[in-house]
């Protein structure tokens, strides 16, 4: 297989961990063992925004390129397909033909349903209520808060909305709703509402991911990856707090 087209391989498997969500080391291993199984020299830097790769031919020829990520989600279960595409290239170095048509069936697996990701979502902070010594009454008002955000977001996250303001509102809707049901049922308890509910809103992931690579010394990918994510929970609690000091300010 030319050059090229290793390159072009390693290059659309590390762009599709970025996308679903890995960590940048792991973009780079994978990168590094694709090459690697075609005898190639590699260099390559993975950051939040794309992935850079240089490898050296037979002739000695430096060919270098790289991929801009535009969008990004958790998807563990693709980072998973690609994980194991990468080992399995080092037992058995695929065609190019056979390497693409693999990656293609992985980026076109398919997803959960919407159905299914809403009910999921609302079990979530169903859960998380009840574990925080919410009662079942808070744990239903926070499945129900958690089903009309988690819609919102789905609707709004297409329309291109800042990210800031889709969380910042996320979170005022939660604390709205929650003062409102505490007031109307003296048997709710909006903290423990609103404790269930902003679990859907939680960047658990790039939080964690963004730590993992500054301690692998990715520096550069991990602070972005972590500034985001408290970019994402600042919102959330500023939602929050506005909502119930207007609520307090009005008598709620």
């Amino acid at each position: 297989m030319e050059a090229k087209q290793v390159l072009e391989i390693a290059l659309s498997a590390g762009q599709m961990l970025i996308c679903n969500g890995a960590e940048a080391y792991r973009v780079e291993e994978t990168i590094e063992r694709i090459c690697k199984s075609y005898n190639l020299e590699c260099e390559c830097l993975a950051t939040g925004k794309g992935v850079f790769v240089s490898v050296v031919d037979g002739e000695g020829e430096k060919v270098t390129s790289l991929k801009k990520i535009r969008t990004r989600r958790v998807d563990l279960y693709r980072i998973e397909l690609i994980n194991s595409f990468s080992r399995d290239i080092q037992k058995e170095c695929f065609s190019y033909e056979e390497a693409k048509k693999i990656l293609r069936d992985i980026d076109g697996a398919p997803y959960f349903t919407f159905p299914v990701r809403i009910f999921a979502a609302s079990m979530t902070s169903f859960i998380y209520a009840l574990f925080f010594n919410g009662t079942i009454y808070d744990a239903i008002a926070a499945a129900v808060i958690s089903i009309g955000i988690y819609y919102m977001l789905e609707k709004v996250s297409g329309v291109g909305f800042f990210q800031f303001f889709q969380f910042f509102f996320s979170g005022f809707i939660i604390g709205s709703v929650s003062l409102i049901a505490d007031n109307l049922c003296y048997f709710i308890d909006k903290g423990n509402v609103i404790t269930g509910a902003i679990m859907i809103l939680i960047p658990g992931v790039a939080l964690t991911n963004g730590i993992k690579d500054i301690i692998y010394d990715d520096l550069a990918s991990g602070l972005v990856k972590f500034g985001e994510a408290m970019l994402v929970i600042t919102a959330v609690g500023a939602g929050i707090g506005t909502a119930l000091t207007l609520g307090i300010g009005v008598g709620l």
